[in-house]
């Protein structure tokens, strides 16, 4: 099992190398929401000292265009057991979606030497193989 709190920060941290220093990101999440950001504070977070807020989180990921962290989150609904449907159709449509992402996640990593690029690697093959495992159970079921 993935540690879903240590590849949410490398995605966080992806989006900050996104935006090239500290007082980027402070003055970002500043302008959204009013103040409270600082060069310190951002340098605490990304260290690991402080956690970062869900404001943060949608002030950094609307601001960059990129919403890894939130994708992230959505996929823990989208993987649970209870959701997964007995229809081989669809889990042949899962397998084929989360495969791919999971292809494309490899593919950037291998290109990047950023840790939040193997991170999202990692995260998009455990997706792939709990549709494979999924597809699987739903094959069980219907013995």
């Amino acid at each position: 099992m993935s540690d879903l709190r240590q590849i949410a920060r490398a995605n966080i941290k992806s989006i900050i190398d996104w935006f090239g220093c500290y007082d980027a990101v402070a003055e970002t999440i500043n302008a959204r929401w009013g103040g409270g950001a600082s060069k310190g504070t951002i340098s605490k977070k990304v260290s690991g000292h402080l956690d970062w807020t869900i404001a943060d989180l949608i002030a950094l990921e609307d601001a960059s265009g990129r919403y890894p962290v939130t994708r992230l989150l959505a996929r823990r609904l989208e993987n649970r057991a209870d959701n997964a449907p007995d229809c081989l159709l669809i889990q042949t449509g899962l397998i084929a979606r989360e495969s791919g992402e999971a292809i494309a996640a490899i593919l950037a990593a291998e290109q990047s030497s950023c840790a939040a690029e193997n991170a999202q690697a990692i995260k998009e093959i455990d997706d792939a193989t709990d549709a494979l495992r999924s597809a699987r159970a739903a094959l069980e079921r219907q013995k």
